[in-house]
């Protein structure tokens, strides 16, 4: 039995999908519906990369793409873009000795100019220390634009 999505054909049980690529979108929303600030949703949505990275490598999936900060978010309010930097730093700097020592690689795709100094230190050294690493890749779409899809 298959399912369908908006793109191909799901497989029924068994199929381990090469790549899966998510659009990280809702965590205000999430918050919003259980009256909770903002960035508490942005702050499950990395526990939520967390557990998909997990599963992921855990299936033998491949290749994992998170479209995860896309130009246009640039727009919000100037605190909430503040604090989404935060929780980047943070995440890159406490997730990717967890990353390498699970076989998973990390490239991040984007304008990453734009990005603190700090952070864009983190992700140069976040893809040099797991450059070599084969078991899932995982591509952090950040700063992306609708060009870049």
């Amino acid at each position: 039995m298959t399912h369908s999505s908006s793109t191909q054909e799901i497989p029924a049980h068994g199929a381990v999908p090469r790549h899966v690529a998510i659009i990280m979108d809702g965590n205000g929303r999430w918050a919003k519906g259980r009256r909770l600030p903002r960035i508490a949703g942005h702050r499950r949505g990395v526990e939520a990369v967390r557990e998909t990275v997990r599963a992921c490598v855990e299936r033998g999936v491949e290749y994992l793409t998170l479209f995860a900060f896309s130009s246009e978010n640039w727009r919000r309010p100037a605190d909430e873009v503040a604090l989404l930097m935060q929780l980047f730093q943070v995440a890159l700097a406490s997730e990717v000795d967890k990353l390498h020592r699970n076989g998973v690689r990390l490239k991040v795709v984007g304008d990453t100019g734009r990005f603190d100094p700090a952070i864009r230190r983190l992700i140069e050294q976040g893809e040099r220390l797991t450059a070599e690493n084969r078991r899932l890749t995982l591509t952090v779409a950040a700063n992306y634009g609708g060009r870049w899809d």
